[in-house]
């Protein structure tokens, strides 16, 4: 049985080697860079299936590295390492094109569920299991693919999380703090006026759909609503 190839690029040499180690003992074959240059080489090289990436890098750093794989290979799954607490880090890392993040310091046994899941959701010929239909919308999510009526909309990762948490539940109000921790592993209040920005987009992309409403509950938080 073939195994999944994994890219680690990470410049901290000892979490490399314990993050590897894990990997290994978990049967992936892993291959190791210390910078956003070798990781781009390396990529070029060892073709994975997988990265799992530092942001901050000496060289060229995991934004940018991930930034010009996206350009040849757009659905290679991309896992981001960081330390950083800034939100507005985490977003722009979903806007390149990450498909999930973790902060340091991490339990390894959180990173080996999350490689697993993104794997399992992104591999080819899997696609399928992603896919939730209600009336005349559907949502891919490994594709991040909308489609509302007669419209088919591309849909950035965030709003890809939030979309698949409501078509789980339909007609059951999805709690605000629910959709934070899924997003950004906290309920901190000021997310929230951001959480409602997204909202409001998915809002006006449903609004193509004769099917289903998407409802603010008040003080609670959102439900996905067949007509």
């Amino acid at each position: 049985m073939k195994k999944d190839k994994l890219l680690l690029v990470e410049d901290d040499l000892t979490l490399s080697f314990i993050i590897e180690d894990a990997l290994m003992r978990e049967g992936f074959d892993v291959v190791c860079a210390s910078d956003g240059e070798m990781g781009l080489k390396m990529f070029e090289e060892s073709k994975p299936d997988i990265i799992v990436a530092d942001v901050m890098m000496p060289k060229l750093d995991g934004f940018e590295m991930v930034r010009r794989i996206r350009i040849i290979s757009p659905n290679i799954p991309v896992l981001f390492l960081t330390a950083r607490t800034s939100l507005d880090d985490v977003v722009k890392g979903f806007e390149i094109g990450a498909n999930d993040y973790i902060r340091k310091p991490f339990q390894i046994l959180e990173l080996l569920m999350r490689i697993k899941a993104l794997l399992k959701r992104c591999k080819p010929g899997r696609a399928e299991d992603t896919k939730i239909i209600i009336g005349d919308c559907s949502l891919d999510f490994a594709l991040q693919h909308l489609l509302a009526g007669t419209d088919t909309i591309e849909l950035t990762h965030i709003e890809a999380v939030i979309l698949d948490e409501l078509f789980r539940h339909p007609n059951e109000v999805v709690e605000a703090k629910t959709l934070m921790y899924r997003i950004w592993q906290n309920d901190d209040y000021n997310n929230l006026n951001r959480l409602h920005g997204f909202i409001y987009k998915l809002r006006k992309y449903l609004s193509k759909s004769v099917s289903l409403d998407l409802l603010n509950i008040r003080g609670i938080g959102y439900k996905l609503a067949k007509k």
